[in-house]
């Protein structure tokens, strides 16, 4: 199969347009990221007697290629965003599919590490290729509906998990290798069948931070700091505290991932119609509850349906980026996407240790720091204008006067 010529993205129609390749690289990323995350608290606990205190170190060695995400921008001098972004997913296959053969806390460690250089990098080509490929108009809406192709393709990785461990008996090596193959095949469709995309605004190949985005910056290092007790401790808390199996959680991230699918364009469009300060102000204010509610619960069910809920409200969080897409430079979306991946990643790294060793003493003490994290979000939130836009980054900037034409 030959790959086709160079191309803008605006020519580009039906199947090889950069909406199909953004929908086909989120199915491959999500199918490897899925099994991983599907197996992981099962897996360390089972086979590498993991403790809070190890699944806090392996959280954290997870997040520094994402606390590292800033190098992209090196990278992208060297080759365009597109083949960066293949060559990621591919690398994150290759991580999963290693995963099984080392159940040890240092080979766990590793195989992790490799997984999360090609998760981080691809992320965050991800975003820049997206908010330059998709119109700001009907972004959130495209967005919702690349959620929902992922989440159709969590669901089958998910499925897999449950049908290759509980009718087939398939241990953990099978499964992760056939996770992480297929994501590994998809990508070399990805890079045989679609065209190179050329840059429709040729994107600045330096690093910086620009003062205006500080409310980006700052709504960012919060969703990354709170998302890690979402991401680590709340699974951890299904099979630590109420004994899930591996097929409970496989369905309950099945649920998730129904949810997503269905309700993700309709999010997009929500979005849409609210505007980004009334989404994100209804996300923080849902976010509050959930994490206090975390704090006490007792009961499977209820942890269960928090769960869902806990990760309903977070599909709400693309509102950040389509934030960006409005106020930006669009030379600048490609190096501040690698800088705001990075912010995003700060507290990642050291938080989930930190608060490994808060959860041996107090479960509920974790939730209710997410609880104020969610809160501190909620005062941000409160911040974005109506309509954010270049030059009205703030709600007490004005917007930018436009000149009348001479008359």
């Amino acid at each position: 199969m030959m790959r086709l010529k160079e191309i803008r993205p605006s020519e580009a129609k039906g199947w090889h347009s950069p909406v199909v390749m953004l929908l086909l690289m989120a199915i491959a990323m999500q199918i490897s990221f899925a099994v991983w995350t599907n197996l992981l608290n099962n897996f360390t606990i089972e086979q590498a007697k993991f403790t809070g205190e190890e699944i806090g170190w392996l959280q954290s060695i997870r997040e520094i290629p994402g606390f590292l995400s800033f190098t992209a921008i090196f990278f992208i001098i060297l080759m365009r965003e597109q083949t960066f972004a293949l060559i990621s997913l591919a690398l994150l296959g290759v991580g999963t599919a290693l995963t099984g053969y080392f159940p040890s806390e240092l080979g766990l460690y590793c195989t992790t590490f490799l997984m999360s250089v090609g998760f981080h990098y691809y992320e965050t080509m991800n975003q820049s290729l997206a908010l330059q490929w998709l119109p700001k108009k009907d972004a959130p809406r495209q967005l919702g509906k690349i959620l929902s192709a992922a989440s159709f393709a969590t669901i089958m990785a998910y499925a897999m998990v449950w049908v290759c461990s509980q009718v087939l008996g398939f241990g953990y090596i099978p499964i992760y290798v056939l996770g992480g193959g297929v994501t590994v095949a998809i990508t070399l469709y990805l890079w045989l069948a679609f065209p190179k995309f050329k840059e429709e605004v040729p994107q600045h190949k330096k690093l910086f931070m620009r003062q205006r985005y500080w409310l980006y910056y700052a709504l960012t290092f919060m969703s990354g700091a709170r998302r890690q007790i979402f991401i680590v401790f709340a699974g951890f808390m299904m099979v630590e505290k109420f004994g899930f199996s591996v097929a409970a959680i496989s369905l309950l991230f099945i649920a998730n991932a129904a949810f997503n699918m269905f309700f993700a364009p309709k999010i997009g469009g929500l979005i849409v119609k609210w505007g980004e300060r009334r989404a994100l102000i209804f996300e923080y204010i849902g976010l509050i509850g959930v994490f206090t509610t975390y704090a006490f619960v007792e009961t499977p069910w209820i942890a269960a349906s928090l769960y869902l809920i806990d990760h309903a409200f977070f599909a709400l969080g693309m509102a950040i980026k389509t934030y960006f897409q409005k106020i930006a430079d669009p030379a600048d979306i490609a190096p501040t996407a690698g800088v705001a991946f990075s912010i995003n990643h700060i507290a990642a790294v050291g938080l989930p240790v930190a608060l490994g060793y808060v959860w041996i003493q107090s479960h509920a003490a974790v939730f209710l720091i997410g609880s104020a994290m969610a809160a501190t979000s909620l005062i941000l939130s409160f911040m974005v204008p109506r309509h954010p836009e270049s030059g009205r980054e703030v709600v007490w900037k004005k917007p930018p006067t436009v000149p009348h034409p001479a008359e």
